[in-house]
Order: C-alpha cells, then sequence, then structure tokens
C-alpha cells in the first residue's frame, strides 16, 4: 500500500514537493491554460476598440461587433480565474484522503476542461469570422490589427491546452478508478479512521 497511488497521487499527508509538481504536464499546460487567457484578455481589452475618424464612440475591431470584444474579454477573464482555481485544487489534491472525495474532484476537472474546450472553440470561431469579414475601411488606421491576431491565435491555442487538460483528466480518472478496484489491500483512509475509532468486540464484552 505504500507505493499505491488514488487518482494521481499518494496517501494523504505527504509532504507537498513543489519541484514535483511543476515539472507535471498538467501543471505545465494549467499554466499555458493561465497565460493564454492573459494574453487573450489583455490584446483585446487594450487595443480592441478604435475610434473611427468622425466618430468619438469606440468600435470593436472585430467587424464593429461588440459582442465579439465582449465575449473575448469576459473569456480571458473567467477563463483565467478558472484555471488558477484548478491549480490551486492540484496542489491541495495530494492532501484529500477519501477516494470519493478525489474522485469528484476529478469528475470536475474533467467537466469543467470540457467545457472550456467548447468554449473557446466557439471563441476562435467567432472572432477568427469578425475579424475576415471586417471592413478594412470601417478601421482606415488599421488599429489593433495584431492584437486581433493575436487574440484569435492564443484562443486556437487555449482548445488544445484545455483539450489536453480533459484527457490528462479521463486518464486520471481511469488510472484511480482501476488502481481502487484492483487493488483488494487498499483502504479508504475515511474508512480506516472509522474502524480506528471504534474499540474491539471483546473489549466490550469484557466491561
Amino acid at each position: 500500500m505504500d507505493g499505491f497511488q488514488a487518482y494521481g497521487a499518494g496517501k494523504a499527508g505527504e509532504a507537498f514537493d513543489p519541484l514535483t509538481f511543476f515539472k507535471q504536464p498538467q501543471t505545465v499546460i494549467r499554466i499555458l491554460c493561465w497565460l493564454f487567457s492573459i494574453v487573450v484578455l489583455g490584446c483585446v481589452a487594450n487595443e480592441g476598440y478604435a475610434n473611427g475618424p468622425e466618430e468619438e464612440e469606440e468600435f470593436c475591431i472585430f467587424n464593429r461587433n461588440q459582442n465579439a470584444c465582449r465575449y473575448a474579454v469576459s473569456m480571458g477573464t473567467l477563463s483565467c480565474v478558472c484555471a488558477a482555481l484548478l491549480l490551486g485544487l492540484d496542489v491541495y489534491f495530494p492532501q484529500i484522503s477519501g477516494v470519493k472525495d478525489r474522485k469528484k474532484a476529478v469528475m470536475v476537472d474533467i467537466g469543467v476542461s470540457a467545457v472550456w474546450t467548447l468554449l473557446w472553440f466557439v471563441g476562435f470561431c467567432f472572432l477568427w469570422s469578425q475579424w475576415s469579414v471586417s471592413d478594412p475601411e470601417l478601421n482606415p488606421l488599421k488599429e489593433g490589427g495584431d492584437a486581433a491576431r493575436a487574440a484569435i491565435t492564443f484562443s486556437f491555442f487555449s482548445i488544445f491546452t484545455w483539450g489536453a487538460l480533459c484527457l490528462l483528466a479521463l486518464y486520471r480518472f481511469k488510472l484511480g478508478s482501476d488502481s481502487v478496484t484492483f487493488n483488494p489491500d487498499y483502504v479508504d483512509p475515511e474508512q480506516q479512521e472509522v474502524a480506528q475509532e471504534v474499540p474491539p468486540s471483546d473489549e466490550w464484552s469484557g466491561a
């Protein structure tokens, strides 16, 4: 049981090793998701709006579709927060003693990663379609061109990073389920603690 790992982590209570943690593929990809979200957010929030030569109100450089800029900013913000929260869950995960709780955490990772993969795919298609049909005459100064292309590019990259996290979480789920099912020596730490609190039957009979 010393070498047993439930859902990709060892027994609860083991010392946290930052070097090992940051070398894990899941951690590296999670950080990339966070960085890509910041890039998309920064590009659209800072340079996604431009002023026309005779207009006082700012317009979105993606075909003057305000919804495109709002979607990109919302996606960048929420994805950044979500990636940070899941990274925190990865740090805390080895301290979770219950197998059922670990299973729930991995299932949350699968669901969230799958949803973000879909949302980034939609966001990439939306931004690319709006940018490709933008009329150059509506933005004669060509403001924000590099920022728009960067936002589209990193939206595309985000599809694969979140998709990779989903696949890694699925692998952890399968690995954990198989390990718990086929390891007869494994005892859930929560059940073990409850068993230790209950005195043996012979002590009760002797009392």
